[in-house]
């Protein structure tokens, strides 16, 4: 085959390549789309308190006439305790959502038919927030408990191995892959150490993972703003492997979460929580630390550990988290949303909800270990999140006694703007020690 052929053919398998892609990518917006706004400003309002929200409804950011708008409301999570409809004759209509005897969330579920598909949003408010208190026990022997876990962990050496990442690096910083021992022998954890090539001392950052059994990459961000990061994979398992491998290898674990749950000695995160514990001994000795800054952030699972991180160990001099998961995971118990993994929801309960597992739970939800923050923290969170609900976060984050900022994104789920993630960069680069 001639060389123009050969070009002509790979240049088409390219375009069919790149139009197949575009043709699968999901649409970055809907066909119709709500806009639901409560009728107070910061979505905020006091126990017994009414609230309203204007339902819109747009097809090409014009307002749908004559829609019907079917809803669904009740406390966040749990089962509606209303419904209705109504025809919004301009493409707009108010639902009044009524009030909350408690401390807590409501959540509006609006859904409306087009063309043959359903479309859906839903939006939380919130009723005195602030006053929202835990539910979770907490075990008399809390600390004495997490005291010797971390002195026998800390019996274990770090069996340090570093390897050099080239691939990754890049002109102003440089990556390896950390294999070190954790909890006990034999017990490795894997992790990417990220620094900035050009001499100095540096504070040192860590960010634990979100949830699940997946690879994961080097993120150079922290190094390139003058941090030591280090980011781990928290199962023991190397984050270089392949998506295919960790597909598979994520299959066969199941739900970690629920490992050993019955048993608070052996439960799967005492060797996360102790992992991050020697994260941090990793970290500090790095000959390029500063001997003064110790960060940490994450979010979801990673800002769980975050707060679980800071409280183990004082070393953490200020810590950024995000929607913080396992936060008070009993408020199920107590006719209220609970914390991811959801252990206690309407389809576990039956499983979870025993003398054992509650045991366990004492000693690993999120609450607990905010009752024990002594460093300034900063704090966000959306209400829209049906991961980590809100009620659940604010019941850990309203325990924290020592300085918190705390920054609310009402209209976020899951996630966080970038302008946020900025924000929370530039706090911690204001509490370093210089």
């Amino acid at each position: 085959m001639k060389a123009s052929h050969v070009f002509l053919a790979s240049l088409i398998s390219v375009l069919l390549t790149v139009t197949a892609r575009a043709q699968n990518s999901p649409a970055p917006r809907k066909l119709i789309e709500f806009v639901l706004t409560p009728d107070a400003v910061d979505w905020n309002y006091k126990v017994n308190q009414s609230a309203a929200v204007q339902v819109s409804v747009f097809r090409y950011g014009v307002p749908l006439k004559d829609a019907t708008v079917s809803y669904e409301m009740g406390p966040e999570m749990l089962p509606a305790d209303k419904k209705g409809s109504l025809v919004l004759k301009d493409g707009q209509g108010k639902i009044d959502l009524g009030t909350s005897k408690e401390p807590g969330f409501r959540q509006l579920v609006v859904r409306t038919e087009y063309g043959g598909h359903s479309y859906n949003d839903l939006i939380k408010v919130a009723y005195s927030p602030d006053k929202i208190a835990p539910t979770v026990a907490l075990p008399a022997d809390f600390n004495q408990f997490w005291d010797k876990a971390k002195a026998e962990a800390d019996k274990v050496p770090m069996d340090v191995i570093i390897t050099p990442l080239p691939q990754y690096a890049t002109p102003s910083v440089e990556v390896f892959l950390v294999n070190l021992q954790n909890y006990k022998k034999g017990q490795r954890l894997y992790g990417y150490l990220c620094k900035p090539k050009a001499a100095g001392k540096y504070p040192v950052l860590f960010t634990p993972p979100g949830a699940g059994v997946k690879s994961i990459l080097p993120s150079l961000a922290y190094a390139e703003q003058g941090f030591i990061s280090f980011s781990i994979e928290i199962h023991g398992i190397s984050p270089m492997l392949d998506v295919d491998t960790y597909r598979n290898i994520s299959n066969a674990f199941g739900d970690y979460m629920t490992d050993k749950l019955d048993d608070y000695e052996n439960y799967y995160y005492k060797k996360v929580y102790l992992g991050c514990v020697r994260s941090i001994d990793f970290l500090c000795s790095q000959p390029e630390w500063d001997g003064k800054n110790v960060v940490v952030t994450g979010g979801s699972q990673g800002g769980a550990l975050t707060i679980v991180t800071a409280a183990l160990d004082k070393r953490v001099t200020c810590l950024a988290a995000f929607y913080p998961a396992l936060c008070d995971m009993t408020g199920y118990l107590h006719n209220r949303a609970g914390g991811w993994p959801h252990l206690l929801n309407a389809r576990s309960q039956a499983v979870n909800d025993t003398p054992e597992k509650l045991k366990t739970i004492g000693y690993y939800d999120v609450v607990n270990f905010a009752r024990q923050i002594t460093a300034p923290g900063f704090y966000s969170w959306g209400f829209n999140d049906n991961t980590c609900p809100p009620t659940s976060v604010f019941a850990a984050v309203n325990t924290i006694k020592a300085p918190k900022t705390i920054v609310n994104t009402p209209i976020t789920g899951h996630w966080r703007f970038e302008e946020t993630n900025q924000e929370s960069i530039d706090w911690m680069k204001k509490q370093l020690v210089k």
